[in-house]
């Protein structure tokens, strides 16, 4: 691996496992992550080193993790859907280091270290961006072991959640809003902007398993409701957290005059409804079955998490 500028956060081998949150799953994840290569030439290592710059830079890793966890719950071995998960956090880089360029939110700092557009340029970020999207289907198609009809439903939920109708949809009016949205609106925004892509981390695995709707249901509703859960406490911690511990300004949506959950309800009823949402992402894990303890670990770190 190229040293970059700035070198990666890996989870340590002897971390303490923070309450509520599957580390060994992360490892898995960070371990499969250090190992992909874009196959590409010498004269494009440069934007190969800026690509796993950011794919790199550490994170929890909630998307890629939940893949791993909701096919243990449906009899899985959670290594079995690597390529897709690892597929998904190129996806969700892809889009960090879009939303931090100054068109966007223009942030300088990410995971604890400076933007990839302030490290490399933004003509570079925005390409090591479509180069994230493009080598993650690339990823998935090639080495996601199944059905080949499997893989390609996992592949077209994939795009559909990263597109109009998923995280771009939500990005554009999270971009062109005035800071009017109602409650309405702001669920809908962050059902797309960030629960789309959370919803396709277990959706996607449910279509790779073949399982049917009858069975699959109940885990559909739990990444919903974690889709507004993280959502909602991201918002919180955009008022309450502090920039060491969240790796990232705080005060960006104030600064955008956007809308969030503690503009518009305030943040007491903001950590209310979180509370809400997780006893719902609890109750579908309990009507689930399966072995979902991983699951509810993570949607326990989501509610309590300071990062």
């Amino acid at each position: 691996m190229s040293a970059g500028r700035g070198s990666p956060a890996p989870v340590p081998e002897n971390a303490a496992p923070e309450p509520g949150f599957p580390v060994e799953l992360q490892r898995t994840v960070e371990q499969h992550l250090e190992q992909i290569r874009f196959d590409g030439t010498a004269a494009t290592a440069g934007l190969e080193e800026a690509m796993r710059y950011s794919l790199l830079a550490g994170g929890k890793r909630v998307r890629p993790v939940l893949a791993l966890a909701t096919a243990e719950a449906v009899g899985r071995a959670p290594t079995d859907v690597l390529p897709l998960a690892a597929a998904l956090e190129l996806v969700h880089t892809y889009s960090l280091i879009h939303d931090d360029l100054p068109a966007m939110d223009d942030d300088d700092l990410r995971r604890g270290r400076p933007t990839c557009h302030v490290a490399y340029g933004e003509g570079v970020a925005i390409l090591a961006g479509d180069g994230l999207f493009a080598e993650a289907l690339r990823l998935l198609l090639e080495r996601q072991a199944g059905p080949a009809e499997l893989v390609l439903a996992a592949a077209r939920e994939l795009v559909a959640a990263a597109g109009v109708a998923g995280m771009v949809g939500g990005q554009y009016l999270d971009i062109t809003d005035d800071g009017g949205a109602d409650g309405d609106g702001l669920r809908e925004l962050h059902a797309l902007k960030t629960g789309r892509l959370i919803g396709a981390s277990v959706e996607c695995v449910l279509l790779l398993s073949g399982l049917d709707e009858a069975r699959t249901a109940p885990y559909r509703r739990f990444a919903g409701e974690l889709g507004v859960l993280f959502q909602i406490v991201d918002d919180i911690l955009d008022v309450t957290g502090d920039e060491q511990s969240t790796g990232k300004p705080l005060g960006s949506d104030e600064r955008h005059g956007k809308a969030t959950y503690v503009s518009v309800f305030g943040l007491e009823r903001a950590r209310e409804l979180a509370a809400e949402s997780h006893a719902g992402a609890r109750e579908a894990l309990a009507e689930a079955g399966g072995r979902t303890a991983k699951l509810a670990q993570v949607a326990d770190y989501i509610l309590t998490r300071r990062r």
